[in-house]
């Protein structure tokens, strides 16, 4: 057969996506089409949000969870799943009226301190959200209407889309979000109810505007609520609505609502004033092209540094990609550790399964980011990179010197690989003879001394915060971070966990599986464009098997197969972060940190005293006698293994 069906439909299959590919593509449709997808992708994201709203409103628990938070399970929706049995409702209802399924997604949190209070306002915000989904949707079919399609230039117009992009995307929907935040939700926190009937006559300031157009701005910071105020009702509140305390609300553990608010506007004010930087029809402001060409190392010994850069990203929708794709994985990372250790949401950190359940949710996708933003980088090298216009600039030079780049990473792994192991495997080995006291344990001196400077006491370095007689203390304490130590020093709070050796271990562990992902991404990436086994791998495309019996080793060399057997090494990675975070925690709420700070200095202990104590439930997922809420992971488990 000249065109297998197999063939033509796995391919249909691996480019279906790929649009550059696609028969008749030129650079023009090839923007067109993908900046008209975004609108249909933002409707998907908001049309799921607004289920997420209109499923509570219909048939969870949110007006009951408001009355009584740290008691109340929130329902996420009804189970009407006919293969449901008694048993399975009975187990996913857990200690509520059931047939429902409980949420552990921290949106009743979320929903609660931005404001919300009845299931009436949550359907007003679905809808929104369903008008706004939709008329995305006819914005996409606009732009692909030929009068309405965007020219290429329009798309390459870099500094007028930065200008926007900074002061209206990032900079009004901060202001946007710092408004709301201080007409709804704080006044929604001291008990003040305001919406659309009455959000105009009622001013979330005694004084209202009068000491913004006076300049007396600190008015706004005078009064705050107090230590002892009830979220959600008049009782100790203040009238303070941008502040700069520090700390937590101590009835909600969650960061204060009027700090957010400012934290916030100064966010806005930045962006705003960033976004009147870059120069377009006025002759004022940079140029991005005359920055990035001025950017040369002294002395020229480092080559011509930034030349050619703005051409080459300019017209390389991967390496833009690549670039978006890092900087949202880290954010996305940082999402996950902030969300725990500087709870913004109100009872948050009171409800654990959800911290975990957030944690992980943001690690895993900060993961496939990561993994991704190398993927597009590869892509760019085979596909956009242009030698003649970056000739001796740092991509130039990168790819010059790609075998020092690789070997010290492939160092780095080594380093971290066989100590961080071979101290596990002492402390497994002398604690398996019976001798435990000559384990090798490794204070985290460094880390403890930050810990100590914030102002946590266990560690006994006097020093700044830590200790009561330094400046800084009897500053701090005048000057703001009200409950601050309180917080840092409380046993159950997320803010800076005390910790030992086991950590110490755990966090070189990690480190070496981010190093060897780091390690295979870079290899690919950089060996891209050919290697000196294959020099003349660009011409094969991204990814490609081999190539025939008559070139030995060039099966599996191409940048998709390091992106591929990166792709486990992040996983595995993250299930490291995920594991360490989980136990660590448990332990913490289970009033007994001890056991972690012992048993996790040796494999033998995170094998015993975390996997197999803790699998109870997982194995009893389905047993003979029924099942409980996590038998569809039970299920997962036997199926990533038989499939493996």
């Amino acid at each position: 057969a000249q065109d297998p069906a197999t063939r033509r439909i796995w391919y249909g299959i691996a480019t279906a996506h790929d649009l550059e590919a696609h028969d008749g593509m030129t650079e023009e449709n090839l923007y067109q089409k993908i900046f008209a997808s975004h609108f249909g992708h933002l409707a998907i994201i908001f049309l799921w949000t607004s289920g997420n709203l209109f499923h509570v409103a219909w048939q969870g628990n949110f007006e009951k969870w408001v009355s009584n938070p740290l008691k109340t399970r929130p329902i996420a929706h009804s189970i009407w799943d006919p293969h449901f049995g008694e048993s399975a409702l009975k187990a996913f209802s857990k200690g509520n009226t059931y047939p429902v399924n409980i949420t552990f997604s921290g949106l009743y949190q979320w929903w609660y301190t931005i404001g919300f209070r009845t299931n009436q306002e949550l359907y007003k915000g679905s809808i929104g959200l369903l008008l706004l989904a939709s008329v995305l949707l006819i914005a996409g079919w606009l732009h692909l209407q030929p009068k309405f399609r965007p020219s290429l230039s329009w798309f390459k117009n870099n500094e007028s889309r930065l200008n926007h992009h900074l002061s209206g995307l990032l900079g009004f929907s901060s202001l946007a979000w710092t408004g709301h935040l201080v007409h709804v939700a704080i006044p929604a926190s001291r008990g003040v109810h305001v919406g659309w009937d009455n959000f105009l006559t009622t001013p979330p300031h005694p004084a209202g505007l009068t000491p913004f157009f006076t300049g007396n701005w600190t008015v706004y910071a005078e009064n705050p609520d107090s230590a002892t105020h009830v979220f959600n009702t008049s009782e100790g509140s203040g009238t303070a609505i941008l502040t700069f305390l520090g700390g937590f609300h101590p009835q909600t553990q969650s960061l204060w609502l009027s700090d957010m608010a400012h934290h916030h506007l100064a966010i806005a004010v930045v962006f705003i004033v960033a976004g009147h930087m870059y120069r377009t029809n006025f002759g004022i402001g940079h140029n991005m092209k005359e920055i990035l060409d001025a950017h040369r190392p002294p002395g020229g010994r480092l080559g011509a540094g930034h030349v050619g850069l703005f051409e080459t990203i300019t017209n390389s929708l991967h390496m833009q990609l690549g670039l978006a794709l890092a900087c949202l994985g880290v954010a996305t990372s940082l999402t996950a550790q902030h969300m725990y250790a500087l709870t913004p949401y109100a009872y948050l950190s009171k409800d654990f399964t959800t911290e975990a359940a957030l944690y992980t949710h943001h690690q895993y996708i900060a993961g496939f980011l990561m993994v991704g933003a190398f993927a597009h980088g590869a892509i760019f090298f085979v596909r956009d990179y242009d030698p003649e216009l970056n000739k001796n600039n740092v991509l130039a030079r990168m790819l010059e010197h790609k075998e020092a780049i690789i070997s010290h990473l492939s160092w780095a792994s080594l380093f971290l690989g066989f100590h961080t192991l071979g101290l596990y495997i002492h402390n497994d080995t002398v604690v398996a003879f019976g001798q435990p006291e000559k384990q090798i344990l490794f204070e985290p001196l460094f880390a403890e001394y930050i810990q100590a400077a914030s102002g946590k006491a266990v560690y006994q370095f006097n020093v700044l915060l830590a200790s009561s007689t330094s400046p800084a203390t009897a500053a701090g304490n005048q000057v703001w971070l009200p409950g601050w130590l309180e917080a840092i020093n409380n046993p159950k709070t997320d803010l800076f966990l005390k910790i030992g050796p086991g950590d110490f271990l755990v966090h070189h562990a990690i480190a070496l599986g981010l190093h060897v992902t780091a390690l295979i991404l870079v290899k690919g990436a950089l060996d891209a464009r050919g290697s000196k086994l294959m020099p003349d791998k660009k011409d094969f495309g991204y990814s490609f098997p081999c190539d025939g019996p008559g070139r030995g080793g060039t099966c599996d060399i191409s940048a998709w197969d390091a992106f591929y057997l990166a792709m486990f090494w992040m996983l595995n990675t993250i299930g490291w972060v995920t594991f360490y975070w989980h136990w660590k925690h448990m332990t913490i709420w289970g009033g007994n940190p001890g056991q972690f700070d012992e048993s996790s200095n040796y494999i033998m202990g995170w094998l015993r005293d975390y996997l197999w104590l803790n699998s109870s439930p997982l194995i009893n997922g389905y047993n003979p006698f029924g099942m409980n809420n996590l038998s569809v992971w039970s299920w997962m488990f036997l199926f990533g293994h038989l499939i493996w």
